[in-house]
């Protein structure tokens, strides 16, 4: 080559970097890709758990209406405490529910909104009606107790 053509050559010109090259720009574009799955499983996760408490609170008008039916007192202490269990062991690990019985389960009951209610209160019959037919329960107040346990722990 010549002289004048090797001097009307021009230099190499990179590009310009790519947008998203900044370290703040990415990191702002993965918290908007990154935010509404993370919104979105919230909003679900509420759903849930107010899907559970409705159901937990169907389960307990349906008991409190059969009660009204038959005035079977056992058999409405028996399904409260099988609701109980059920909702607790949809709100808790498994473990720490799953084995507990008489006592301990009263005061886990106490423990997680109860008030003192079920281990030394109208709660006790949860712990013996269900197996023996005879004793005086108030049924109304286990009801409510019942009840304001359960919202209390909303799954």
């Amino acid at each position: 080559m010549t002289a004048p053509a090797l001097s009307a050559l021009r230099d190499i010109h990179l590009p310009p970097p790519p947008l998203l090259a900044s370290p703040w720009l990415m990191a702002i574009v993965i918290v908007m890709a990154i935010a509404p799955a993370i919104a979105a499983c919230w909003v679900a996760y509420r759903t849930l758990r107010r899907r559970r408490l409705r159901a937990a609170l169907r389960e307990l008008a349906r008991l409190e209406t059969t009660y009204s039916r038959d005035g079977d007192t056992t058999r409405l202490v028996s399904g409260l405490s099988q609701l109980l269990r059920r909702h607790a062991l949809a709100c808790f690990p498994q473990p720490a529910v799953g084995g507990l019985s008489g006592s301990d389960w009263l005061r886990f009951l106490d423990n997680t909104g109860g008030g003192g209610k079920f281990a030394s209160g109208v709660g006790t019959a949860l712990a013996s009606r269900p197996y023996r037919s005879h004793g005086a329960v108030d049924e109304a107040a286990l009801i409510a107790l019942a009840r304001r346990w359960l919202k209390e722990n909303p799954a």
